[in-house]
């Protein structure tokens, strides 16, 4: 009843909202909407506490196992911790929409809530059709959501690229559904792989060619939502339009519950049947991209979407790992991550709503007088840097040690290269706005290798808000605190909880029978350990990089009204076919997706 209650209850707020919203004065919306999502969380933090000792399965409709029908919700310790994340998240960004927006319809409060209710259903979900289901009506929500100032051109653009692009992937994955039906005859993930076992495999218990094409093709709409390279090119352009409070979500959750999407698909119902390796490339080489894009950024809110999308990357590097210890990691490092880019992204709102614009040229040093917003900004650098005891930290160490039992050693170079270079950027933005000193013009606002696309208008956007609030209110400043403080503490999470919900998820047979026989799965688990001593130097070498980066980066716009030398002029060549390649038309962004089903079938074909 509790996983019934934590999809419903804000579908419920979502319907008296959308009905009775245009006659309710708007603090009774924000407080109703507020109440929601707070009891959302109240309730998923209560199937967190009995998940690890008691069966959180709910059949809904009445039907059960026994029919061989029916659609099952299953809470295992990673479900409900994620679900919680979202929740929690989805509260600091009413909280912070509270002031932010001065003018709001309660359509927005609407469209929150069922986007919440999505994601949570999306995450306790054990069916595939009905992943898929949820996973439209997220995809849905966010369309809405990302084109919510529609009178606005950029806004049309960027809603209408996120919702073609998501479309095509979702229905990639519907026909990937499609196969495993037809092959077993069965929709869910428990059922589906057990099917799968006796009839979808072929010499040497692999899975034949149906097999591979369906987990490819299941595979293709997650990692879309995931914005893996080649998959990625829709995310700066929505989280550069979209409005703040909607950013924290797409790069808090949203984006991460691909990840999450992949995960469950293959341990559920392909482990053992499709080599993951293609996972582990599209992740390294979005780590890599993904860090060097969001360098080349000066406007703030597509800098940190470019970082969500590397450090994102190293989320799926984990996954790809196959093994309780890189899933560890990667848990730790989805908390971490989540809770510092929600921070920085309300940090940005904050901006945004004092000096209408998001250009760090724009802002140079204007932000002097903002010392908590800055705050936030530099200790999210240092955060994404991995911090001890952050959970980037954690993650990082955990899956580096996991990395190395597997012979990858070039996990850890990737891992320090990316965390540093977007942790570079996001402290140069700190040195820049918080502690440089205004200048009437900037030579670098006209360069491409320090700025988004020529044709996106530079950093400046009309504003979300009118008229700027002097002085910040708690509800502004609060949620940005918390989630960083959550994120920077998430480390210190024990190791022992972290490493059997883990080897849980990773469990078929025990999921299996979570879901089917209602038995909690007690599997042989190691403690998590994020405290070693090549993470701690890890951390080190990536903050010596990321300030190195930054000193750089801020020494050069100042030699850059003198002229550049041959480096300059190749660097800046270099950055203008990374921006031309991010075109912003959607026939390029379309024609990539296609190049990436090719690479993602090949790389996860058996030879």
């Amino acid at each position: 009843m509790i996983l019934q209650l934590t999809v419903a209850v804000p579908i419920l707020a979502a319907a008296l909202l959308a009905t009775a919203g245009r006659w309710l004065p708007r603090l009774v919306v924000d407080v109703a909407a507020v109440l929601a999502v707070a009891a959302v969380a109240a309730l998923a933090a209560l199937t967190l506490t009995r998940a690890p000792h008691h069966a959180q399965v709910s059949w809904l409709g009445g039907w059960g196992p026994a029919t061989g029908v029916g659609i099952p919700l299953a809470a295992d310790p990673f479900a409900a911790g994620l679900a919680l994340v979202t929740a929690l998240l989805t509260l600091a960004a009413l909280l912070f929409s509270w002031r932010f927006f001065t003018e709001v319809q309660a359509i927005f409060h609407t469209l929150m809530l069922l986007f919440l209710a999505a994601m949570v259903a999306y995450v306790y979900t054990g069916d595939l059709f009905d992943a898929f289901v949820f996973f439209e009506l997220m995809s849905v929500v966010a369309f809405a959501l990302t084109g919510y100032r529609s009178e606005e051109p950029s806004t049309v653009h960027g809603a209408l690229n996120f919702g073609i692009i998501q479309s095509i992937g979702a229905y990639l994955t519907l026909a990937g559904i499609a196969l495993v039906y037809a092959r077993t005859g069965q929709l869910g993930l428990a059922t589906a792989g057990r099917q799968l076992i006796g009839t979808g495999t072929g010499h040497g218990g692999h899975g034949d060619a149906l097999v591979t094409a369906a987990f490819v093709l299941i595979c293709t709409g997650y990692l879309v939502k995931a914005s893996a390279v080649p998959f990625h090119f829709w995310l700066a352009d929505a989280h550069a339009v979209a409005p703040t409070p909607v950013c924290v979500l797409f790069s808090g959750i949203m984006v991460p519950l691909g990840v999450y999407g992949i995960a469950r698909t293959y341990w559920a119902t392909f482990a053992g049947l499709v080599p993951l390796r293609a996972i582990a490339v599209l992740g390294a080489a979005a780590a890599l991209l993904g860090a060097v894009m969001c360098v080349l950024q000066h406007h703030i809110k597509r800098l940190l979407a470019y970082s969500t999308v590397s450090h994102v990357g190293l989320l799926l590097v984990g996954v790809a790992a196959h093994g309780p210890g890189a899933l560890a990691g990667t848990a730790y490092y989805l908390a971490g991550h989540a809770g510092v880019k929600g921070a920085l992204f309300l940090a940005a709102g904050a901006l945004l709503n004092r000096h209408q614009t998001v250009d760090e040229h724009e802002l140079r040093g204007r932000g002097r007088g903002m010392p908590v917003t800055g705050a936030t900004f530099l200790l999210g650098a240092l955060g994404l840097a991995g911090l001890p005891p952050s959970g980037l930290f954690a993650g990082h160490a955990v899956t580096e040690h996991a990395a190395e039992e597997l012979g990858w050693w070039w996990f850890t170079p990737l891992a320090i290269a990316a965390s540093a270079l977007t942790a570079g950027a996001v402290l140069r933005v700190w040195l820049g706005v918080f502690r440089g000193t205004p200048a009437e013009e900037d030579p670098a606002q006209e360069d491409p290798a320090h700025g988004a696309r020529p044709d996106a208008g530079g950093g400046h956007e009309d504003p979300e808000t009118r008229p700027t609030l002097r002085n910040l209110p708690w509800t502004m400043v609060s949620p940005g605190l918390v989630l960083l403080a959550a994120a920077l503490l998430a480390g210190l999470i024990p190791g022992g909880p972290v490493g059997a919900a883990a080897a849980m998820f990773t469990d078929r047979d025990g999921y299996a029978a979570l879901v089917l026989d209602g038995r909690v799965p007690h599997p042989h688990s190691v403690p998590a350990d994020p405290w070693t001593a090549s993470g701690v130097a890890g951390f080190l070498a990536t903050l010596l990089l990321a300030a190195l980066i930054a000193v750089h980066a801020v020494r050069r716009r100042a030699s850059d009204r003198t002229g550049g030398g041959i480096l300059a002029r190749a660097a800046a060549a270099t950055s203008a076919r990374l921006h031309a390649l991010h075109s912003g038309h959607i026939g390029d962004y379309a024609a990539w997706l296609t190049a990436g089903v090719a690479v993602l079938a090949l790389l996860t074909t058996r030879f």
